[in-house]
This record gives structure tokens, C-alpha cells and sequence, in this order.
């Protein structure tokens, strides 16, 4: 019985899908922008209703099939353009935080075993 419990285990894991250097950026890019809806305060601010849309962007970009480098690039240049217009300081570093850790998110590789 516990023979067939291994050998169960061992055909899950060579049928689990293998990753590409796209899928390992596209999850730290929903981490990062899961980390950032996480650092929004909750009172009202200037440039919330930008925030916010961007996000959706983001969001919906991260709901397509394919993943093109060039639009994550657009994303995170635009999310520079609305931390240069965010007033409150605390928050200013905090986006800062966010769109550091973005470039960072499409660095990312596929670990070699």
C-alpha cells in the first residue's frame, strides 16, 4: 500500500507543469502588486482614484494568456509617473518600495536544479 502511495507521488510531480522565466515573473508581479493593494491606507488621498486604476491595469494585464515584457515595462514606468505626483511623503516611499521590487519581479529566472 505505501509502495503505491510513493509511486502516486512521484507521477504528480513529474506531471506538474514546468515553469518558464514568463510564469516565475508573472507571479512575482501578482505578489508585488498583492503586496502594494496591502499598503494603501484606507482614508482618503490624492491620486487614490490613479492608484487604484492602475492596479485594475495591472490586474487585468496579468489576466492575459501571454505574457509581453514591453507592457510590465509601460506598467511600471506609468506607476513612476503617479509616484511623482503623490503628495504624501510616507506613501511617496512606500510606492517607491513597490515599483523597486516590480523591477525586481521581472529579473526574475527560473531556478536551475
Amino acid at each position: 500500500m505505501a509502495l503505491q502511495d510513493q509511486s502516486g507521488a512521484r507521477e504528480k510531480k513529474k506531471a506538474r507543469k514546468v515553469l518558464t522565466d514568463n510564469d516565475v515573473k508573472r507571479k512575482a508581479v501578482k505578489l508585488v502588486i498583492a503586496h502594494l493593494k496591502r499598503k494603501l491606507p484606507e482614508y482618503d488621498f490624492s491620486g487614490k482614484q490613479e492608484i487604484l486604476d492602475w492596479i485594475d491595469g495591472m490586474e487585468e494585464l496579468l489576466a492575459k494568456e501571454e505574457f509581453v515584457m514591453l507592457d510590465y515595462i509601460q506598467m511600471r514606468r506609468s506607476l513612476n509617473d503617479i509616484i511623482e505626483r503623490t503628495f504624501d511623503e510616507e506613501l511617496r516611499f512606500k510606492l517607491r518600495d513597490s515599483w523597486y521590487s516590480m523591477g525586481k519581479a521581472l529579473d526574475k529566472k527560473v531556478r536551475q536544479r
